[in-house]
């Protein structure tokens, strides 16, 4: 069904919609190819929001090359926008600009899209194809997929530890298991997420920033933090740059509005155990249009978490030391048989200088 020049044109076109990984939120990241008579007229990529779109671009670059679409094929990573929004729909561009072929990698899962943009270019006449490298289309745009067929954001976990697994000694001190070049790859993860969430805990030991300094990026995603009794100090660096959410249990009129002094929201989450309700506050950053949430917290929230059945991934930095007696990744309950245990899978295995960075998932 596909040849070889398909898949080449394809591969072109996610490799564009890569170029989006940083800003197209809360929209998908989406690569176009214009090719006509075996040569490409036009590429384009997802701009941010309120901007144009992939198909939108790469008209706009054929155009600008003195290149005209009609006759083309446009191989476009998701299925083009069939509405409104704060852009026009892409299927009208396409139907247009006369391109009587389009290739696309996946449906979007967005019920104001799902197969109506396919349908209204082919009512238009284009012949409309679909499925080609469809995964690895999909992974490009893992959060928004699952925000929009679950209704909660993609939630990578990051973790640093020493070889035998230990993330801080016990007096709570962690700077620095990890080398420089797996903190400045953290920051990459972080630049592409739409929210970086942490706890009170880790708020109190390293007093983090949570921005991306390490590495240029047009946005800084959104700060989260789980504090169920309101106790963080308004004068954590937390609270320098962005805005930040700060989700608790029961809210505190008068720190509230110290708190909003320092560009912060409260929102009261509260579940049964006076806690705050973290499957609730993943759905509220979904309603809020985060598509990927990275969390760097302690062993007790990554637990609570990972207990809830809240996390996708984890991403794990693992240093060449060994710490001993110390806090560990994750705080989970004590098993009485090996069967019980979560398993994952690799997704990736690389080495950042002397550490090694692992992707795993549950299987």
């Amino acid at each position: 069904m596909y040849t070889q020049a398909d898949r080449d044109h394809m591969r072109a076109a996610l490799a564009l919609a890569q170029r989006a990984l940083f800003h197209a939120s809360p929209n998908p990241r989406v690569g176009c190819v214009l090719v006509r008579d075996g040569r490409v007229i036009g590429e384009g990529f997802t701009q941010p929001p309120g901007s144009n779109h992939a198909e939108i671009e790469a008209l706009l670059d054929a155009r600008r090359n003195g290149n005209d679409a009609h006759g083309a094929t446009a191989y476009v990573t998701l299925e083009p926008c069939a509405h409104f929004g704060r852009t026009p729909p892409c299927t009208t561009a396409l139907i247009e600009a006369r391109v009587p072929r389009v290739i696309a990698a996946i449906e979007d899962p967005n019920p104001l899209v799902a197969g109506q943009g396919f349908a209204q270019l082919r009512d238009a006449g284009i012949d409309v194809r679909c499925g080609l490298l469809a995964a690895e289309a999909a992974e490009i745009n893992v959060g928004f997929f699952a925000r929009m067929t679950r209704g909660r954001p993609w939630l990578r976990l990051k973790i640093a530890a020493s070889l035998d697994g230990k993330t801080a000694l016990d007096n709570g001190v962690s700077q620095w298991i990890t080398s420089e070049a797996a903190r400045t790859d953290g920051h990459v993860w972080r630049a592409r997420a739409c929210a970086v969430l942490t706890g009170i805990g880790t708020l109190r030991a390293d007093n983090p920033q949570l921005s991306v300094r390490l590495v240029d990026t047009p946005r800084q995603p959104l700060k989260v933090l789980v504090d169920s009794r309101l106790e963080v100090d308004p004068g954590a660096r937390l609270f320098d740059g962005n805005t930040v959410l700060v989700a608790c249990a029961r809210a505190d009129t008068e720190k509230d509005a110290r708190l909003r002094d320092r560009n912060a929201e409260v929102i009261e989450l509260p579940d049964a155990n006076g806690k705050v309700d973290l499957s609730a506050l993943l759905r509220e950053l979904a309603r809020r249009g985060c598509n990927e949430v990275h969390a760097e917290a302690g062993f007790k929230l990554n637990g609570s978490l990972v207990r809830e059945g809240l996390v996708d991934e984890l991403l794990v930095y693992l240093a060449p030391l060994l710490i001993g007696e110390a806090q560990g990744m994750v705080h989970l309950p004590a098993l009485s048989d090996l069967a019980q245990a979560r398993r994952l899978a690799f997704r990736d295995v690389t080495q950042l200088g002397d550490d090694v960075r692992i992707l795993a998932r549950w299987q």
